[in-house]
């Protein structure tokens, strides 16, 4: 079984940015479309960010659109959230996860789709005021 590991959370000031790291060992990345999800206190999961293998296709919460980019290195493992104009609203614990062959899988209910998902141990995100 694979191993995710992210880094790169912190804290920030509103307005600030942070870029997350997702590390894999034990699988290829490059046979996975990858996702970040985030979950704060109190509310549910959420799909943050996806990207097929190749990179050429990419999907946004409408939340973050135009504040973030998800991006990957297959030759390095590796994927990133680059994260800019945070705000509070942003402050979750951030998760990112091996979501299967296609990025379509993205688009389906998180509830149902979670249980396939190889998932990371998280990385905490607080922006404050």
């Amino acid at each position: 079984q694979g191993q995710l590991v992210e880094s790169g959370g912190g804290s920030v000031q509103t307005g600030g940015s942070l870029r997350l790291v997702c590390t894999a060992s034990g699988l290829t990345l490059e046979d996975y479309a990858m996702g970040w999800f985030r979950q704060a206190p109190g509310k549910e999961r959420e799909t943050v960010s996806c990207i097929n293998w190749s990179s050429s296709q990419t999907t946004y919460v409408d939340s973050v659109k135009g504040r973030f980019t998800i991006s990957r290195d297959n030759a390095k493992n590796t994927l990133y959230l680059e994260m800019n104009k945070l705000t509070p609203d942003d402050t979750a614990m951030y998760y990112c996860a091996a979501v299967g062959s296609t990025i379509k899988r993205c688009g389906r209910p998180l509830k149902e789709e979670a249980q396939y998902y190889t998932w990371g141990q998280g990385t905490q995100v607080t922006v404050s005021s």
